[in-house]
């Protein structure tokens, strides 16, 4: 367990999980691992905020119980009672039964639902306070849908830090702990993909989220999310950050997605992609295999881009699994401000491209363009029209 002085009498406890590969059951790739921090406050009152992932539980009990005696835990703060920054809750309230726990209403729901226990909770509004003693107090802040209905943020007062729960983190394991100190361009890439995939779908409250916290003209100068690392060096810049991602984030790409049977729809995807490319040079094209690539890298790429195609073959009169799949997980996610189109190749009766196009249309995006469809494996004629089909979509950004 890391443990990490934070700021004056802040410090984090911290599991650092290296051998994470999926998280949400399967439903996440985490690449480059994750970690669950808890923080502990020592000033005249003692506070814990949050724990860690139940395989962890006892591991983070022990190392708490080294640093403090556990009985003079004055109350616990949770943020968010997702399992993996409550699933510690259970062996450490063995101990400390009685000690009060600090949380939204809704977080009290779901910890009763989640763990069936009667402990003593005290619910909490935007703006209610609790002192610490020393001059400091904290300060809570309900941000319901960052990402689940019961989160909220803490403020500590004096030392000026957020702790924020799920936002402004990453799933990236590192013994470093600081933003400052990792390798910038990983760290922001798992931060890009930790939104994208899983914060995603709730940008209006981000951005309501934002305005929030810039209206209290708070300072901040930490910034302690439940995972990954700190932020300290102007730590604002993650929030910037997230109010860009939040309002209809788009680059100069345009990714083509499909799914083959045969490569007859690998063959059209190419020459799209072709056509995009003479049409407009400045835009990067990403070419992706659904089959072949981790789902939350494709739904990152497709977050990060201005327009997709998505393609697939056809079988028994419906598009390809792979296909149906991303076209689910797109719609959860709740793009806007992104173009597509659809294409695909079939032999008998080839309905997966007017498929995909409805449901491209159902899931928020501007469809501009009918759907392509090429017989068996497209001959020249095709693959001129494929081009073709690329840079008028290229020009649809015009």
């Amino acid at each position: 367990m890391k443990d990490v002085k934070v700021k004056n009498n802040v410090s984090m406890l911290a599991k650092i999980d290296w051998e994470l590969r999926h998280f949400h059951g399967e439903e996440l790739s985490t690449h480059k691992g994750s970690s669950y921090n808890a923080f502990l406050i020592q000033e005249e009152k003692t506070v814990l905020i949050d724990t860690v992932w139940k395989p962890f539980a006892k591991e983070f009990v022990d190392a708490l119980s080294r640093k403090v005696d556990l009985s003079k835990i004055d109350f616990i703060v949770a943020n968010h009672s997702e399992v993996d920054h409550s699933g510690s809750f259970p062996e450490l309230m063995r101990h400390i039964p009685d000690t009060p726990i600090y949380c939204t209403a809704s977080c009290e729901r779901f910890m009763r639902a989640q763990y069936h226990q009667n402990w003593n909770f005290k619910t909490v509004r935007t703006g209610d306070k609790l002192s610490v003693g020393n001059g400091k107090e904290l300060v809570f802040i309900e941000a319901s849908m960052l990402h689940w209905p019961d989160t909220m943020f803490t403020y500590l007062t004096g030392d000026n830090i957020l702790f924020s729960s799920d936002a402004f983190g990453q799933h990236f394991a590192s013994e470093m702990v600081w933003a400052d100190k990792v390798d910038y361009n990983v760290m922001i890439t798992e931060a890009l993909k930790y939104y994208a995939n899983i914060v995603g779908p709730f940008g209006p409250f981000v951005i309501k989220k934002i305005k929030e916290m810039q209206a209290l003209n708070v300072p901040i100068d930490i910034i302690c999310p439940d995972h990954g690392v700190l932020w300290r060096e102007n730590p604002l810049q993650i929030v910037e950050t997230y109010a860009k991602w939040a309002d209809q984030y788009k680059e100069n790409r345009i990714a083509v997605l499909y799914s083959t049977m045969w490569n007859g729809t690998r063959i059209m995807a190419e020459n799209i992609a072709k056509g995009i490319q003479e049409a407009d040079p400045t835009v990067d094209v990403q070419i992706i295999n659904l089959a072949h690539n981790d789902k939350n890298d494709v739904l990152t790429e497709v977050f990060r881009s201005k327009g997709i195609l998505l393609g697939s073959a056809t079988a028994n009169n419906n598009m390809l699994g792979e296909a149906a799949a991303m076209l689910c997980e797109i719609k959860a996610l709740k793009f806007r401000g992104k173009k597509a189109a659809a294409f695909g190749s079939y032999g008998w009766s080839g309905e997966a491209p007017k498929l995909l196009s409805e449901g491209l249309k159902d899931a928020g995006f501007e469809v501009v363009a009918d759907p392509l469809r090429a017989s068996w494996q497209p001959d020249e004629a095709a693959c001129a029209q494929c081009r073709e089909f690329g840079a008028n979509f290229a020009k649809a950004f015009a």
